[in-house]
């Protein structure tokens, strides 16, 4: 039985995920950001290919790009992971209302075992980005995750603004934070190493025991220009999209805890 007014063709979304290439695209950006040439080698395709596949998910919603604040002449590429999950809600509708899900609740991560799960981020002053999702893992883990961040070339302090933003739209206060160097964390093990700047992740050095390595591409908010006006705005978007990130993240920890109890 077709139900009264429902669109017999594919939905958008299903139309664009069913290639396998692009699948393969989607499947490897909800992991981390990648410049196209590191996803032609993760999907092993030629490079036309995939810069043309790359278009179609750009013309879709489902992909975004920013230019890299390392190699200018690079891009990043990220996956809308909000989007996907409303195109897939909007195309199991389609088929039968009944399918219809609203999007479940990111759960914090509990406590499983004595050895909490350990997480690195990592951008280049340490000063905005990293301690920023730093604070935020934090509080969306209620501390049961051990989280740190460090800098590879970190300031003297936290930028004033990383501290407002906090307090005033998360009520986390992170005054006493100082930023700190990567060296200081040598031969310490992580589970994941996230890094949040183009040029730290070039620096980042590798830990023991292979972490899982995943890259944000997010530009400094402390470059926006013409003071307070236009620098505040920019924690708050930064902070946001932050947010967002860490709240995605929070899956993929409860799935990193059970697969380590397992063990």
């Amino acid at each position: 039985m077709v139900f009264p007014g429902r669109a017999t063709d594919p939905p958008a979304f299903v139309r664009l995920a069913a290639h396998p290439v692009r699948w393969r695209l989607l499947a490897e950006l909800a992991d981390s950001d990648y410049r196209v040439r590191e996803l032609v080698a993760r999907v092993d395709q030629p490079q036309n290919l995939v810069s043309y596949h790359l278009r179609l998910l750009r013309d879709g919603g489902l992909v975004t790009s920013t230019r890299s604040s390392f190699d200018g002449r690079d891009s990043y590429y990220h996956l809308d992971l909000d989007r996907c999950a409303d195109a897939l809600t909007d195309s199991g509708a389609a088929l039968h209302p009944a399918l219809r899900r609203t999007t479940a609740p990111f759960s914090p991560v509990e406590p499983r075992r004595s050895r909490r799960i350990a997480v690195l981020f990592v951008c280049t002053g340490n000063s905005a980005r990293s301690p920023i999702a730093e604070a935020l893992l934090r509080h969306h883990t209620a501390d049961h995750v051990t989280v740190t961040s460090a800098g590879s070339r970190p300031k003297r302090e936290l930028h004033p603004d990383t501290v407002r933003v906090l307090r005033e739209t998360f009520g986390i206060d992170v005054s006493r934070h100082r930023p700190q160097h990567l060296d200081t964390l040598a031969g310490r093990s992580f589970n994941h190493v996230i890094t949040l700047c183009d040029r730290a992740r070039e620096a980042c050095p590798e830990f023991p025991h292979h972490p899982r390595r995943a890259h944000w591409s997010i530009p400094d908010p402390a470059t926006a220009d013409g003071g307070d006006q236009a620098g505040y705005p920019a924690f708050q978007r930064i902070a946001g999209e932050i947010d967002t990130r860490v709240r995605h993240l929070l899956p993929v920890l409860t799935a990193t805890d059970r697969s380590e109890v397992q063990q």
